[in-house]
């Protein structure tokens, strides 16, 4: 069986091991004579595989009982607009980190409800570095700060949390969940879009820690968008497959050595890229050192032309989905959890063998 090299920013490439172990089951789940797909999600099948998701989530982050897991629909925009509308009232101000093009899209939506205070924006610098502890300005008393950890068109990436001024962090983690250990201690609600680290498109997690739900606006708004409806509960039809997928992928992780194992491999595909980039100037880092992403690795070439050949050679090469953000151009190789290392190293080498030839 042929299997290309994927950098695909999202969807991304899945554990092979997964994709085989859905593959045996699609058709017959268990032997119950019928596919997960056909299955109610208010069986005892589907049940089972919703409880030990969210068990193995906070397993895998250190979550405590004090955090509740939900798998949603609507992908990471929708809680663009759903955190604020449950946590942020007129009158109140949330910080935002302004690092990229989904952070702002965050900041847009969170203005419909109370006041946002831009505490960093890197726009003016085109996105290319993340700020400083020092560079944060807060505002008075948050009721949040919300940051992207990782920005998947830009590269750049949180190492580590950034200062909240003494309110609990509010993070979308859509494109490095799960791919290296955090402190859990310091957040209020985490969101990720799963297409990216963590399963197929089609559910978006949410962790929100209990005592944050405590300061959940008393205002009326439509009940499929308060958190509460969905906690203990499955208040519609969960995207069933794709919780399903994430089960296998959050067990994978387990398996493979968990957050600790994951942040080790990801650093070591990551400096292999950089270091190639690094060499010389045919290929050009987009993002300051300081500020350089493990799952997206970005870069450009002297010249358009030669990037429009460098990804015309790739595929030729089964190296594929490197193309940059429409928004920014250039090259970007996503390499999430489940990208192996020798895909990596093929890239690699095909890098080496282009700028001989072409440099």
């Amino acid at each position: 069986m042929k299997r290309v090299h994927n950098f695909s920013a999202g969807p991304a490439t899945l554990p092979l091991e997964v994709l085989e172990k859905a593959q045996a089951e699609l058709v017959n789940y268990r032997n119950k004579g019928a596919s997960i797909l056909e299955m109610s999600h208010r069986g005892a099948e589907y049940t089972e595989i919703n409880e030990q998701a969210a068990q193995r989530l906070k397993e895998i982050t250190g979550a405590g009982d004090d955090w509740e897991i939900l798998f949603l629909q609507g992908g990471a925009s929708t809680q663009f607009m759903m955190v604020p509308q449950n946590f942020l009232s007129p009158g109140q101000t949330a910080d935002y980190i302004d690092t990229g093009s989904w952070s702002s899209k965050a900041i847009k939506e969170a203005q419909f409800f109370g006041n946002v205070h831009v505490c960093f924006s890197g726009k003016g610098q085109n996105y290319s570095r993340l700020p400083s502890s020092k560079e944060l300005i807060h505002s008075e008393n948050p009721v949040y700060t919300h940051f992207t950890s990782n920005n998947t068109i830009f590269g750049t990436q949180f190492y580590n949390e950034p200062e909240a001024n003494g309110s609990l962090l509010v993070c979308d983690a859509s494109s490095d969940f799960l791919s290296h250990p955090i402190n859990i201690d310091k957040y209020g609600l985490i969101y990720a879009g799963a297409q990216k680290n963590l399963g197929p498109a089609g559910v978006t997690v949410v962790m929100i820690r209990k005592s944050f739900l405590e300061i959940q606006k008393k205002d009326p708004f439509p009940t499929i968008l308060n958190y509460k409806t969905h906690i203990g509960t499955l208040f519609n039809t969960p995207p069933v497959y794709a919780v399903y997928m994430v089960n296998y992928v959050l067990e994978w992780i387990q398996q493979k050595g968990g957050l600790e194992w994951f942040d080790r491999f990801n650093t070591e595909k990551a400096y292999l890229l950089y270091n190639e980039i690094d060499k010389d100037d045919f290929y050009r880092g987009t993002v300051d050192k300081s500020s350089r992403s493990k799952m997206n690795v970005t870069f450009r070439l002297p010249t358009e032309e030669l990037e429009k050949t460098f990804l015309t050679e790739a595929a030729a090469h089964n190296l594929v989905a490197l193309k940059g953000h429409r928004s920014v151009g250039g090259i970007r190789a996503s390499i999430y959890n489940a990208c192996e290392i020798e895909s990596v190293k093929a890239l690699v080498s095909f890098m080496q063998d282009f700028r001989s030839e072409k440099g």
